[in-house]
């Protein structure tokens, strides 16, 4: 079977797993190897993953700054519909597999390879977020999954390969490694090794790179306005932003005051509990403040017809079924809610915590007049009320009156 495959496209980093994968590709496979690295923010230099992948050999190398791609039409379309996984996860890296198998496949098909290959392991849920887009976009193609293929089982496994093959180890990943990091612009999640027992409080200051801990975050509040058009964040204070530059921007504000850090037990699609920290200070802003937007702009129907179906697309992100045609038709109905929401919202971020403080819109939805505890000159006639509430006792009165 191996020889059926003469070239193949790898998600590469450049860090040890994916090095040893390569080589691994070329004496198991003997194939042409081209490498594809995405930078989605994840704050890495990325020009070393192309003098380690010439130093090993490969000819066709993609290193490639998706990062707006990443945030506007991945990103963003979640955060419209203020995607949260099992009441507290915002997605950071689950967003960001199908923009990667989508370049894979694009690339596979600009050099002519027959197949892709990922190096996420046989536990997890990324190679099936990465796998279901791959066959999405071509059901034809070949996937080379590495870790349910090869019998290396651990990191020192690894680390022995590396050293038969002449492949650099980072002086930090010999021996044990303490936990696991994935980084880009929208989280970092951080997992395994000392995080593994979930009643162990995590080590903050070995950890956090994004942030600062609440505890630790000034005494003093940062005020910011973030404006919207059509449900999307456009400009902070003002000024315009591009998606990736306001991410950024927002990134740096919420992490200075210590918001957006989550320590989370999650259930992986594969069937196992997982537990891992994580930061989302930019995104945990964006959502506090798409939720404000909303709350003036959105008919009470639309509204809670959104709550009740974003469990299930943030499920679909999840499980890795953003090409999937109910993601879409999801995608669809969320993204006509959001027509009107356009406005501002005023927040304060203070040790952890998003304040929304202000928030106006031409579309809003909201009436000083109707709402207010003073006199509204006869716009509602609080009389109403008692013939709505009888006719929806109703059905509570008969109830009771049955049971006597």
């Amino acid at each position: 079977m191996s020889g059926d495959v003469k070239k193949v496209v790898l998600a590469y980093s450049g860090g040890l797993d994916t090095s040893i994968i390569l080589r691994w590709l070329q004496d198991e496979y003997n194939c042409e190897v081209v490498t594809f690295t995405a930078d989605l923010g994840q704050g890495e230099e990325l020009e070393p993953a192309r003098e380690k992948a010439e130093m090993m050999g490969i000819k066709e190398i993609y290193i490639e700054d998706l990062r707006e791609e990443f945030v506007r039409d991945y990103v963003f379309p979640m955060f419209r519909a203020n995607a949260i996984y099992e009441g507290t996860y915002l997605l950071g890296t689950s967003i960001a597999r199908p923009l990667i198998a989508k370049r894979q496949i694009e690339i596979a098909r600009e050099v002519g390879a027959d197949a892709v290959c990922h190096g996420a392991t046989g536990k997890g849920n990324d190679q099936v977020r990465f796998e279901l887009g791959y066959y999405a976009l071509n059901p034809d193609i070949r996937v080379i999954a590495p870790w349910r293929e090869w019998d290396m089982q651990s990191r020192s496994d690894l680390i022995e390969y590396a050293e038969q093959h002449q492949i650099p180890v980072p002086k930090d990943k010999r021996g044990e490694s303490p936990f696991s990091q994935d980084a880009n612009l929208l989280h970092i999640s951080s997992e395994g090794k000392i995080l593994e027992d979930p009643w162990d409080e995590p080590d903050w200051d070995l950890i956090l790179t994004r942030m600062v801990t609440p505890w630790e975050a000034p005494d003093t509040s940062t005020e910011i306005t973030i404006d919207f058009e059509r449900g999307d964040a456009v400009a902070i204070d003002g000024e315009a932003l591009s998606a990736a530059a306001l991410l950024t921007r927002l990134n740096e504000l919420a992490g200075a005051n210590g918001v957006g850090c989550m320590d989370i037990v999650e259930n992986r699609f594969v069937g196992m509990k997982s537990r891992g920290v994580y930061e989302t200070p930019g995104g945990t802003v964006l959502l506090h403040a798409h939720r404000a937007m909303e709350s003036l702009c959105l008919d009470r129907g639309a509204a809670h017809l959104k709550d009740e179906i974003m469990p299930r697309y943030a499920e679909l992100i999840y499980n890795g079924f953003w090409f999937a045609p109910e993601r879409e038709m999801l995608q669809a109905a969320i993204d006509a809610s959001q027509e009107k929401v356009t406005g501002s919202v005023r927040l304060k971020l203070y040790k952890g915590n998003v304040i929304v403080v202000g928030r106006k819109s031409p579309y809003s939805l909201y009436s000083e007049k109707v709402a207010t505890f003073e006199a509204d000159e006869g716009i509602y006639n609080q009389r109403d009320a008692e013939g709505f509430i009888k006719l929806n006792a109703l059905r509570l009165r008969l109830d009771k009156m049955a049971r006597k």
